[in-house]
């Protein structure tokens, strides 16, 4: 069989979750369809998915199988249509990655405007607190805060962010303010385990340790921020996570004259001599909508 029209039929089947509804939409037959399933199940050595009377469901292997899929499907349309003369046109799967709350603050409102400008283009956001592999990872856009390694990617400066230490109004009246780092050992702090960093914030000048006896210890900083936000210690995350936060008047940020250097944003993508329309067309709509937020 055609493997090609196999994975075909497979994404659809796991888009419409029935093969009957696929065999529709594809003006195949039943059959036809389960014969090009059990084709694939043949050739991986795995089972696809879990049938029963009412539903269809990916198995796990079926579901990073499906992600391979269209990845492949993604760019063979792309190689025909560059071959065709139609490569300028912003086509295809779109696959973005950034960190956690960045992501979620501004690029999948940046990603739903931009496939609002294009129809023909379907968009995939990856949220990650870690460095994602873009070639191995099957990544095209990724957005990164922090110093870049030198690498073969195209980056593009958009903006930067600052590490602020900050509590509640409510906290300041309590317990006062720190007026320098050395001053925090006497106060409660929120620290955050999402990395593997030691128990230490760090300031300027000369990158200065200052060791840390948190009250508390949260895994996510979404969870130190809420923590700080109740007014019961001092958190640090990195301004943009705070910033509605700072606006509202729910925190402020002490100790800014301590702050160590901005730490820079970029729009990176892999360079090469025919990245595709919809690549092109992202990286341009991205770094100038988060230019303007004046990060």
């Amino acid at each position: 069989m055609d493997r090609l029209q196999c994975m075909r039929v497979f994404v659809k089947v796991a888009e419409t979750a029935s093969f009957a509804q696929a065999a529709r939409q594809l003006h195949m037959s039943p059959p036809a369809v389960t014969r090009a399933i059990a084709f694939l199940e043949a050739a991986t050595g795995a089972r696809l998915f879990v049938r029963s009377t009412r539903s269809v469901k990916l198995t796990s292997p079926g579901s990073r199988y499906a992600d391979d899929c269209r990845r492949i499907l993604s760019d063979i349309d792309e190689a025909e249509a560059s071959a065709g003369g139609s490569h300028s046109t912003a086509s295809g799967i779109l696959t973005v990655t950034a960190p956690v709350l960045f992501g979620q603050i501004h690029v999948v409102p940046a990603m739903t405007e931009f496939l609002s400008m294009h129809a023909a283009v379907t968009g995939r956001v990856h949220l990650f607190d870690r460095m994602v592999n873009l070639v191995e990872e099957g990544i095209d856009v990724a957005i990164r805060i922090g110093h870049l390694q030198d690498s073969e990617h195209q980056a593009i400066r958009v903006g930067s962010v600052r590490r602020v230490v900050c509590g509640a109004p409510a906290y300041f009246e309590r317990h006062g303010e720190p007026a320098t780092p050395a001053d925090l050992s006497r106060h409660i702090t929120i620290f955050n385990t999402g990395s593997s960093a030691p128990l230490e914030w760090h300031f300027s000048p000369n990158h200065t340790p200052v060791k840390l006896h948190p009250r508390m210890y949260c895994n996510t900083v979404d969870a130190s921020i809420s923590a700080a936000v109740t007014g019961w210690g001092l958190s640090r995350a990195l301004s943009y996570q705070v910033a509605q936060h700072i606006a509202a008047g729910r925190l402020r940020t002490v100790l800014d004259q301590y702050e160590e250097e901005p730490l820079p944003i970029h729009v990176v993508h892999v360079e090469g001599r025919h990245v595709s329309a919809k690549t092109r067309a992202f990286v341009d709509f991205a770094v100038e909508k988060l230019k303007s937020l004046g990060l």
